[in-house]
């Protein structure tokens, strides 16, 4: 949410940069009104205020004429007053109008970006600032797709030692790299496994699911302990275990509302779901009394041929209680955790001495990747529904900017302590999300796509998320003001089991489990 009093201050200023995100044609119109806009609330709330006033001064002259028995005079005084009501209810209506217009405009437009983030549309204009395999600035390993006939010495080359992590063996033009022979996927290995089953996911849930089995599910198991020992015992992070259901104002308050809806899912109370039932069984009476109506062989449309039928009504009675429990019992799925732990300081004036709040959660996350239609439909990268360390913190402004570069450190010595190779990037303005301010993204390497995917996304919110959550400190001085909030994966789970998966897998087949994930595994040292 944007701050109306700084745009009056410098429209200009705001909409430059405003103007560095990638903004709708609907978009740039709204910021173009938003002065025009918040002009006429300030016109109809004075209107209303002056109105106010002048009726309370004609009120206590009417008892004051009265009093002198002055009875033309308090009439006269009366109808004044009326016309004063009508005012105040006129303005009233218009003041309440062009707020929700001006804060709806307000609510739409995403976060500004910070003045050290690069300009660009798209992740094309991205800056890499960071690359690391085992030490700063090195590449990650080399991938050779090696000729496994016997003439060509393939034989040997498969059954060599495993490929990362003291086992591998040195690239084909000498030096240090580890060598990746015919690397396979992780589909290809946890099904090759039993392991991983993406069929029986799919006949019970549909697409972009995914059942883990045996060491698999151990692994993802371990790998989420692994991050919340490191973030709780040595970074300072609070474990919360925080609810996965949240109502429409904790999803507004971190963005994902009203904008993204459409990339959430959403569950229903008990009496809205038994409103539903209620609904398609009438609905379904209705059907059938206009099939009935229209005759065997006809054909007509359902707006015709049910204006008369009786239970049509009732329908719409059902309809119109559903729709108001829809908006009082709605849930919302969360779609990251960053949702619930933003939100325990939403509504809340906390004390200087209380930050930083640094709070972690591991939780599923559910998603409906509704723009993603196409993308990644084989293996584990983008479901519906994955578990994600989450890492949240809530700082003073003055220090939000290094919190947000401890907090991707802190994302950074996972992939690290993993020995998975990673790069970081800055986004530009255009690839950021809609609430931050300035994004850090961990891409972890990935040998079967012989590319770099994300695997973690860092971000400095400012007081964007705390406005809309109404979340204060109130400072020594006495002085009330917003604060600022980051989020970041810690890692995601799910991506993080791939990537190990890929990058430590050996010729055989096989996967060596990192050295710091086996006490978490009752020391297993491999799968396959």
């Amino acid at each position: 949410m944007h701050d109306i009093k700084a745009i009056r201050e410098d429209f200009n200023a705001f909409k430059r940069a405003i103007g560095r995100r990638p903004l709708s044609e609907e978009q740039k119109a709204q910021v173009a009104s938003l002065l025009e806009i918040d002009d006429a609330w300030r016109a109809a709330t004075a209107a209303k205020q002056q109105a106010e006033a002048a009726r309370n001064a004609a009120s206590k002259q009417i008892g004051a004429a009265k009093a002198a028995k002055d009875d033309a005079r308090a009439a006269a005084l009366m109808e004044e007053v009326a016309g004063y009501k009508a005012t105040i209810e006129s303005a009233g209506a218009d003041e309440a109008t062009f707020a929700r217009q001006r804060d709806d405009i307000l609510a739409s437009l995403p976060n500004i970006p910070a003045a050290d983030v690069p300009d660009g549309a798209d992740e094309d204009a991205n800056i890499e600032n960071k690359r690391w395999n085992g030490e700063l600035g090195v590449d990650p390993p080399s991938v050779y797709f090696v000729d496994s006939s016997p003439a060509r010495g393939g034989a040997e080359a498969a059954s060599s030692s495993p490929v990362h992590g003291g086992g591998g063996r040195e690239a084909a033009g000498g030096g240090n790299e580890k060598v990746f022979v015919n690397p396979k996927d992780h589909v290809t290995l946890g099904e090759a496994w039993g392991l991983m089953d993406f069929e029986g996911a799919a006949r019970m849930s549909g697409a972009r699911f995914v059942a883990l089995k045996g060491s698999l599910a151990r692994m993802e198991r371990a790998l989420a302990a692994f991050m919340l020992d490191i973030h709780t015992q040595e970074k300072g992070y609070t474990e919360v275990a925080p609810p996965l259901l949240v109502k429409d104002k904790s999803a507004f308050g971190t963005g994902q509302l009203p904008k993204f809806k459409g990339d959430l899912f959403s569950t229903l109370h008990p009496e809205l779901a038994q409103a539903v039932m209620n609904v398609e069984e009438q609905f379904k009476d209705v059907v059938f009394l206009a099939g009935q109506r229209a005759g065997p062989g006809k054909v007509h449309s359902l707006s015709d041929a049910v204006s008369d039928v009786p239970k049509f009504s009732e329908v719409t009675e059902a309809l119109q209680t559903f729709l108001e429990l829809v908006e009082k019992e709605r849930f919302w799925l969360t779609p990251t955790a960053e949702v619930s732990l933003t939100n325990l300081v939403r509504e809340q004036i906390l004390s200087e001495d209380q930050f930083p709040i640094r709070m972690t959660a591991d939780t599923p996350c559910f998603r409906s990747e509704a723009g993603s239609a196409g993308r990644d439909t084989r293996g584990m990268i983008r479901m519906h529904q994955f578990r994600k360390v989450e890492l949240v913190s809530i700082t003073l402004p003055e220090h939000a900017e290094a919190e947000h570069e401890r907090m991707t450190a802190c994302a950074e010595d996972i992939l690290q302590r993993l020995g998975l190779p990673y790069r970081r990037m800055l986004l530009c303005a255009g690839d950021m999300g809609f609430s931050a301010r300035k994004t850090y993204d961990l891409e972890v390497w990935l040998p079967s796509q012989n590319k770099y995917r994300e695997i973690s996304s860092c971000s400095n919110c400012g007081d964007f998320q705390a406005r809309r959550m109404n979340a204060r400190v109130r400072r020594a001085d006495k002085k009330i003001e917003f604060v600022h909030t980051l989020n970041g994966s810690g890692l995601a789970v799910g991506r993080t089991l791939v990537a190990v998966l890929e990058n430590y897998q050996n010729p055989d087949g096989s996967v060596t489990i990192p050295g710091v994930l086996r006490p978490y595994m009752g020391g297993l040292e491999r799968i396959g």
